[in-house]
């Protein structure tokens, strides 16, 4: 049997990833054994410098006590993601935990494993707020060496 191709799934603590998780499962590994991909979720924690920004001199005394909080929702992200594979009967899953960027971090990422395929959810942000923002799924687009899809969450109708 021919080995499978790397699927990089880049997960955060947002709805929107979760629920590129559960579509791609629910399309790719329906009869989990029978999927042409080994499944990598990728998650990048932050820098605790980035999440602080500029905070001035103080930030400094803060630095263990934010490393400590994004390890606990880069945990709590992990357990969530293991529950959603769980329970879609996928257990031949990978988890990674990459400090850095999240742009970065999974663009090297699909670079490490040689994926062929790299999947991240869409925030839905406008024109404004992604250009003030950046968005994480067009920065992929353009420098994965992949192809990547992006997974949109369904806008409810009021």
């Amino acid at each position: 049997m021919a080995e499978k191709s790397v699927m990089v799934v880049g997960i955060d603590d947002s709805d929107h990833s979760f629920y590129a998780l559960q579509w791609i499962l629910e399309h790719f590994f329906i009869e989990p054994s029978q999927s042409p991909f080994k499944l990598l979720l990728v998650h990048a924690k932050p820098l605790p410098s980035t999440a602080i920004g500029l905070a001035g001199p103080g930030a400094i005394e803060v630095f263990p006590y934010i490393d400590q909080d994004l390890k606990k929702i880069a945990a709590r992200v992990l357990e969530k993601a293991k529950e959603i594979c769980s329970a879609k009967s996928v257990t031949d899953v990978s988890l990674e935990v990459v400090e850095g960027d999240a742009r970065n971090v999974l663009c090297e990422a699909v670079e490490k494993q040689h994926a062929s395929v790299l999947v991240v959810g869409s925030h839905g942000y406008g024109a404004i707020k992604r250009a003030v923002l950046g968005s994480v799924s067009d920065y992929c687009a353009h420098h994965a060496h992949c192809s990547v899809m992006i997974v949109k969450k369904p806008k409810m109708k009021h």
